[in-house]
């Protein structure tokens, strides 16, 4: 915690995060061309971004992307802010429009987020593939239901919210699938999500990338809000023990 205060206590970090909430997964000379700065210099301020876990990378090729990491932000918020405010108003989740076209992993995500779950990397990848855990951490869905590879989340009255069709995978450390949305009529086409695990110490390294949005996900708001959502109600399970659904704001205040 104390390296998220530090690094955002500097005003051309601050900026940075900005830059990335306007335009994600910019490369260093597009973020350079934003500030009077040299490259070096912008490149230490990034340094100490990652060092804070409020940037993630992305390398595609010969160019490295920088996402904002909302992980951290939201945690600083819970512990120190959250409860010295009044809740806001309801926030529209999950408003997506993709397109499943082919994409390899050499893709540019058009998401990318990353938190630390003091678990094993095995727990992990069971409760990834376990239709059943979702009813302990999932934010909106309250059960979830397995054809096959396929595994479909529930409103609590049932309805289909989303289902994901496992892709391919690499044993307890990659995972990749489909994001097909059912909560509007299938209104909204598919995507694809991957999951990527990686042990360090007492923890696993989770990140997220989502690729095919057809467009930016805005932290805050819709399908970068539902993720980090979605990332604490599964770290705050793993690591108590207890149901962690942390809904809408609506939900949340009703």
């Amino acid at each position: 915690m104390d390296s998220v205060f530090k690094a955002l206590a500097d005003p051309t970090r601050r900026t940075l995060l900005d830059r990335l909430r306007d335009t994600d997964g910019q490369t260093l000379q597009q973020l350079q061309g934003q500030l009077d700065m040299t490259r070096f210099g912008v490149m230490k301020h990034l340094g100490v971004l990652e060092e804070a876990g409020l940037v993630t990378t992305k390398k595609v090729g010969r160019f490295k992307h920088h996402y904002l990491n909302a992980v951290p932000l939201q945690q600083a918020i819970d512990r120190w802010i959250e409860p010295l405010l009044v809740k806001p108003a309801a926030r529209a989740v999950l408003d997506l429009k993709s397109q499943l076209e082919g994409e390899t992993r050499m893709s540019k995500p058009d998401f990318v987020m990353e938190t630390y779950i003091k678990t094993t990397q095995d727990r992990l990848w069971d409760v990834l593939m376990d239709e059943k855990a979702i009813a302990h951490y999932h934010f909106i869905a309250s059960h979830g239901t397995r054809n096959g590879d396929a595994v479909t989340m529930h409103f609590a009255d049932g309805a289909p919210m989303l289902t994901n069709t496992l892709l391919s995978s690499d044993p307890k450390s990659r995972m990749e699938w489909t994001f097909e949305p059912h909560w509007d009529g299938g209104a909204s086409p598919t995507s694809r999500v991957v999951y990527l695990m990686r042990p360090e110490n007492e923890f696993v390294r989770l990140t997220i990338e989502h690729y095919d949005l057809g467009g930016p996900a805005v932290p805050g708001e819709g399908v970068a809000d539902g993720w980090v959502r979605w990332a604490s109600g599964l770290k705050s399970w793993l690591e108590t023990g207890e149901d962690a659904h942390i809904g809408p704001m609506d939900q949340q205040e009703g």
